[in-house]
């Protein structure tokens, strides 16, 4: 395969990663705006709209492997599209988790907001910048704005934490098990924002490795007092499913 044409399929593969990268950071502002709006028929629409994206990840990783396969690309090129690759690992899961927000949007109904969403929509719009701003650091190679994209988890942690203590508070005054199991449905939005920055993030960590060939690693794990919150918080979750 002349070089040309390699060139040419590795800027089509380009935008085919933007093209997923921008159906999965409107799926995510749209399970937000469907909460925040408690919009049931919307959240619907997302759900059903995840074959979208995993049908664009299917067609990425094909075009990825065949590209491997003619052309058995080395070292830089190698290296990029192993990178893209490894992104749209990361993209379909945050696909995943902008469903996750539409069912929780659809648990919780409409049933009145135990406070008002300032916060998460917040969060939510820090997180799509990131999200953005990771596929336009892939695309270009560009090691700064990744390193940037980095850095921006720290913010978004931070919104995280500032909710994870307000919404525990209300699950903790007991008294009132609507309250409660609402708080933790939010949380639990807020857990899927956070993730969803984190593999951001990876995309980042992925362009710096790219570029440079050096590994780093910019996500940090929860505290271990926060991880058992989480993990106290799931099984009473899970305990309302099942009494549903």
């Amino acid at each position: 395969m002349p070089r040309e044409s390699f060139d040419e399929q590795l800027r089509t593969l380009q935008e085919q990663i933007l093209k997923m990268g921008g159906l999965v950071e409107e799926a995510m502002r749209r399970s937000i705006r469907s909460l925040v709006y408690q919009d049931l028929e919307e959240a619907e629409r997302i759900i059903e709209s995840d074959d979208l994206i995993d049908q664009v990840e299917r067609e990425i990783e094909e075009q990825s492997l065949r590209l491997i396969a003619l052309q058995q690309p080395l070292a830089r090129d190698l290296r990029t599209v192993a990178t893209v690759l490894k992104a749209i690992i990361d993209l379909e899961r945050m696909g995943d988790h902008a469903v996750n927000i539409a069912l929780i949007t659809r648990r919780i109904g409409r049933e009145p907001l135990i406070k008002p969403l300032i916060d998460i929509p917040r969060m939510a719009d820090l997180v799509a910048n990131m999200v953005k701003s990771s596929l336009d650091a892939l695309v270009r190679q560009d090691v700064q704005l990744a390193e940037r994209v980095c850095r921006s988890d720290d913010a978004v942690d931070e919104v995280y934490a500032s909710l994870f203590d307000e919404l525990m508070g209300f699950v903790l005054q007991g008294g009132d098990r609507q309250r409660a199991t609402q708080a933790i449905n939010l949380l639990f939005v807020a857990r899927y924002l956070e993730r969803i920055a984190d593999h951001a993030t990876n995309i980042g960590e992925g362009v710096i490795f790219l570029v440079t060939g050096q590994r780093v690693h910019f996500n940090k794990e929860p505290t271990r007092d926060r991880q058992a919150h989480l993990q106290a918080d799931h099984s009473v979750h899970l305990d309302q499913e099942f009494q549903e």
